[in-house]
């Protein structure tokens, strides 16, 4: 191997990390997450959230903070019917997709397509606000002169992030989890303490929500009193945006994924529900009152530890209030870890550039990564890291993914209740998670929409437009492609009749030193029969050998445990053997070898070296799509493969010729 691309594969295994053996049985073991490790990784979204979650929907309600306990009541429960929905969800979906697939499967592909951009832009967005916010508490620490560097410090820490999640999901969880541990403790802690300390005043609390509740519906009547705790409600929104991200993950959870599914979830909507009644309630119980350039929980901290003594409560605040930042940058991880996954599971159906489905050696969906890290970077510089704007962008998308998902599942169990006897209570449970998150969608897009809403709803119509143009380029592409079935028809005659270009003959005596053409291929259509029956055009009986090479390709849609890799394994057996059967009714030697792995140019070059050793005498054949006008999209969505394999085999002095293939 040359110099240089020793040092670059060095320096891309310290940084990196070294590839993974995708022979290796034990690697979904390794690689995957088990509930309490996932509950940090995706979770972190959420419990995030508690941070400015309970924090809006509190200071929504004008002063009537007694009212925050029914927000309180009505946010942990509807924790609690998201998350029974998303359950049931990864009962049918147990492979994942979370709301694309839903969407798609349950009601139709193009608003599968529209869950599916909506989440995109919701994760990008997860990113970004919960970096920069990350950035500003840290910031708030530090002396006010360092403020400007604020922008470049939550570039780099995204930078950081970018390169943690190239290394794998379970390397990045595993360095956060210390953090999401400290947050977890003192927060317990914290409201624990709080509640304690005014334990004999609940009676009071109950008397004087009754009086609250009474003098508001004087004062603003009864539908007024409903209307500001529903608005306070939908303030709150930003609570749940991390519940729906584990059916997104499940090809990252440990078998039995659904059970480990359901343990994570079921860890997430404890904890949240924990934090957002517990902090309300602490709220309530201090009458803790907005102070300008601090968190309701920062004032809460310094009411409740005012007791403690400089030498306890300041450095407890001071942990506390840290722990508070860095989760912040924990919870950026819900959108590395399921952008790409969304972005994958839509590069399998067309609507996105298909390289979005490839995987790296590290087994990560790289250019996803890549992609929604460069999206969150460019949307940070763009917005100056203003938590304000961002928070108001932030929340929209990912409620017309619930919705979409709980209509899809109304649907489905509707369709069913003919065979399944306990179909009305899913109905119910999903019926009443329509309900609940269509009213928050409708509010948050009629209350935020001036205030910056309508910006999330122009780039989310813009990116479906762009798929939507993608989709069409590869279904017309599909249609051109089709032409070449002839081929494949061809290729199923019986060895006695003949084939157009290619005489048959009696097999003569095996000779390795004989002219040898090496096809590669990507399956038996009409693409590899096409450059075959090329060869015998062109070169006529010139080669005596012929070998078929083969990559089957690790990607989003198959890796997903080591049987669906002998799967693969198998069908490029099958699929090669069809090709040497072919050739050899005509008269002629031939052999297939076929690899897996993540990158076919990898893999490929691996095979050449090998195959000229056995047969000096080798020429190496591709074939390449041509098609009618080169446009821009010709350009981007299709990846010539075949010149990078060119260009490498003749760096091994190795011959590789391309031959047109007209559509």
């Amino acid at each position: 191997m040359e110099p240089d691309k020793t040092i670059g594969r060095r320096l891309k295994n310290i940084v990196i990390g070294g590839a993974y053996d995708p022979h290796d049985k034990k690697i979904f073991h390794n690689i995957s997450l088990i509930a309490f490790f996932a509950w940090i990784g995706i979770g972190a979204d959420g419990l995030s959230s508690s941070c400015y979650g309970p924090q809006e929907a509190f200071l929504a309600l004008q002063g009537h903070m007694y009212l925050g306990i029914f927000v309180a009541l009505l946010s942990a429960a509807t924790i609690a019917i998201i998350s029974a929905s998303y359950s049931q969800i990864v009962e049918i979906f147990p492979s994942g997709g979370g709301g694309y697939l839903v969407a798609s499967k349950l009601l139709s592909p193009k608003t599968g397509m529209v869950s599916g951009c909506a989440l995109l832009i919701d994760y990008i967005l997860t990113i970004t606000v919960s970096v920069a916010a990350g950035a500003d508490a840290v910031f708030s620490f530090l002396p006010a002169s360092w403020y400007p560097y604020r922008l470049l410090f939550a570039c780099l820490v995204l930078f950081g992030l970018i390169l943690l999640n190239l290394r794998g999901v379970k390397e990045s969880v595993m360095v956060l989890m210390p953090i999401f541990i400290v947050f977890m403790i003192t927060h317990i802690l914290l409201i624990l303490y709080a509640l304690s300390l005014h334990a004999s005043n609940f009676p009071q609390v109950v008397s004087q929500t009754r009086i609250d509740a009474h003098n508001t519906a004087a004062q603003l009547g009864f539908f007024g009193m409903v209307f500001l705790v529903l608005r306070a409600y939908s303030m709150g929104a930003g609570t749940y945006t991390g519940i729906e991200a584990v059916s997104n993950s499940l090809p990252v959870l440990r078998e039995p994924k659904v059970e480990t599914a359901k343990r994570t979830m079921l860890y997430m909507s404890l904890s949240l529900a924990f934090m957002v009644l517990g902090l309300t309630l602490a709220y309530v119980l201090f009458k803790v009152q907005f102070q300008e350039g601090k968190t309701l929980n920062a004032v809460l901290l310094e009411q409740v530890t005012g007791s403690w003594g400089r030498s306890w409560g300041v450095p407890f605040i001071l942990i506390t209030l840290v722990s508070e930042a860095v989760l912040l940058f924990v919870a950026a991880q819900t959108g590395f870890i399921d952008g790409p996954r969304v972005l994958s599971y839509m590069a399998l159906d067309k609507w996105v550039p298909t390289r979005f489905a490839t995987l790296s050696d590290r087994f990560v969906t790289l250019n996803g990564v890549l992609i929604m890290g460069a999206a969150a970077l460019v949307l940070m510089i763009s917005t100056r890291g203003s938590v304000a704007l961002l928070v108001v962008l932030y929340s929209i998308n990912v409620f017309i993914t619930f919705t979409l998902s709980q209509a899809g599942m109304v649907r489905h169990w509707w369709i069913e209740r003919k065979v399944l006897p306990s179909w009305r209570r899913k109905l119910a449970i999903n019926g009443v998670g329509l309900v609940m998150t269509a009213f928050i969608l409708i509010s948050i897009i009629v209350v935020k929409f001036t205030e910056g809403g309508w910006i999330t709803l122009v780039v989310t119509g813009t990116l479906i437009f762009i798929v939507v143009s993608i989709r069409r380029h590869y279904d017309n592409t599909a249609k051109l492609l089709k032409r070449l079935d002839a081929l494949v028809m061809a290729a199923g005659y019986s060895s006695s009749e003949e084939i157009p270009g290619i005489t048959k003959k009696e097999i003569g005596e095996f000779d390795p030193e004989a002219k040898t053409a090496v096809l590669l291929v990507n399956g038996f259509n009409g693409m590899g029969l096409h450059t075959l029956f090329n060869v015998f055009r062109l070169f006529g009986d010139s080669f005596k050998n012929f070998v078929f090479v083969q990559i089957a390709v690790i990607d989003a849609g198959n890796f997903k445990g080591a049987a669906e890799l002998d799967r693969l394994q198998a069908q490029a057996k099958s699929e090669i053997d069809r090709y040497v059967k072919f050739v050899e009714q005509h008269g002629y030697h031939a052999e297939g070898m076929f690899s897996i792995g993540t990158d076919v140019v990898e893999e490929a070059s691996k095979l050449g070296p090998k195959i000229v050793e056995k047969y000096p005498q080798s020429v190496f054949f591709g074939g390449q799509i041509v098609f009618p006008k080169e446009t821009f999209l010709t350009r981007l969505l299709h990846n010539y493969t075949v010149f990078s394999m060119q260009r490498k085999f003749y760096h091994e002095g190795i011959p590789v010729v391309i031959l047109p293939i007209r559509v």
